[in-house]
């Protein structure tokens, strides 16, 4: 059976939304391949994620004792996390609301058999 290395990424200040368009070029890949993706990609949650992958890495090889060539992704979601509100003055008065939100990501890395 297949052994989960899991690594989580909470209350990143990038969008979910955003953060899934990095996320899907990885998905299924290789470690270092995805690695050498995400070193190119031009966007914010591009390097979040890159060092939640090194991180998920060093888990598998000290805790597992798991070489690197062997992991792949098995599973990433980048799931909604809380949004803060802010306001800004707008035309005759109003106020215009701003949403900054932030976003959890979920890893998990697979060995290959």
């Amino acid at each position: 059976m297949a052994k989960d290395i899991k690594a989580k990424l909470s209350y990143c200040t990038v969008s979910p939304q955003k953060m899934r368009l990095v996320i899907d070029l990885v998905r299924g890949k290789n470690v270092s391949e995805a690695l050498s993706i995400l070193r190119f990609v031009n966007k914010k949650g591009a390097e979040p994620i890159s060092r939640l992958v090194v991180s998920a890495m060093a888990n598998a090889e000290n805790n597992f004792g798991i070489p690197a060539d062997n992991l792949y992704i098995h599973k990433i979601t980048a799931d909604e996390a809380p949004t803060r509100k802010w306001r800004r003055y707008g035309a005759r008065g109003r106020l215009k609301p701003i949403l900054r939100r932030s976003s959890h990501v979920n890893l998990i890395l697979r060995e290959k058999v």
